[in-house]
């Protein structure tokens, strides 16, 4: 068979495992040595192939690690999916923290900025937090975020200092419905001193609201600084 078929049948493969979820991102691919035994070809197919995937994003090769599923941009990955930030951070190769640098329960209402929160919690409670995410010890995103104690009464009594609220949400409170809006903001005094950037800096801002069965369950907005992301999506046209 030409090497050029089996270098498409092996980028072919590898694709649809990635796209279809069933290869997850973090994932290690077969050794070059088990895919020239399971096609059949020489090693430099195998490494085409390869070099195409990390080429087109969706693979990373790694001396040593080997080849693994690409985690996609931050951005790419909002638009279809709720995001862990440490995942994300972890999957550059970097070390990731938090600081949790604010936190309260307070009544729901009608915030000084018109923000009507009455969708999240109607006259019920909610834990309020600001966080920092790090990666490799500096800023990566900063974080507000509302959560309903109607839906997780838990997170009155979590400690959010010692795990992230994204994160624990994500494994202990499943959601069923999820509104993103993302936008393209200046850093203000405030964020902007956090992030370390200087006032105005652009930033992407990406709101997130979920629901679970009809009730509100989390409000956050994250403040990117905007020069690290971009906005991808892959994806196909309709079919009737």
């Amino acid at each position: 068979m030409d090497t050029t078929v089996i270098h498409r049948r092996i980028e072919g493969d590898i694709e649809r495992r990635i796209l279809s979820g069933e290869w997850r991102p973090g994932r290690r691919l077969p050794t070059e040595s088990d895919l020239v035994t399971e096609y059949g070809c020489a090693r430099m197919t195998v490494s085409k192939a390869m070099a195409s995937l990390a080429a087109r994003g969706l693979v990373t090769r790694r001396r040593r690690a080997g080849t693994i599923v690409a985690h996609p941009p931050l951005h790419s990955a909002a638009l279809v999916s709720i995001p862990d930030i440490q995942t994300e951070v972890e999957g550059r190769g970097l070390a990731y923290a938090h600081r949790l640098l604010a936190a309260k329960v307070r009544e729901a209402g009608v915030r000084e900025t018109g923000v009507d929160e009455a969708w999240l919690a109607g006259d019920g409670k909610l834990v309020e937090l600001e966080t920092l995410h790090l990666a490799d010890g500096l800023p990566f995103v900063h974080e507000r975020r509302l959560i309903a104690l109607a839906a997780v009464p838990e997170a009155g009594t979590t400690d959010f200092a010692a795990q992230a609220a994204g994160s624990w949400l994500l494994a202990h409170t499943p959601w069923t419905e999820a509104e993103h809006r993302i936008s393209a903001v200046g850093a203000t005094g405030d964020i902007a001193q956090k992030l370390l950037l200087p006032p105005g800096t652009a930033c992407l801002r990406l709101e997130r609201r979920t629901w679970r069965d009809g009730q509100g369950v989390t409000w956050a907005w994250q403040t990117f600084p905007g020069a690290a992301y971009d906005l991808v999506a892959r994806f196909q046209p309709t079919r009737a």
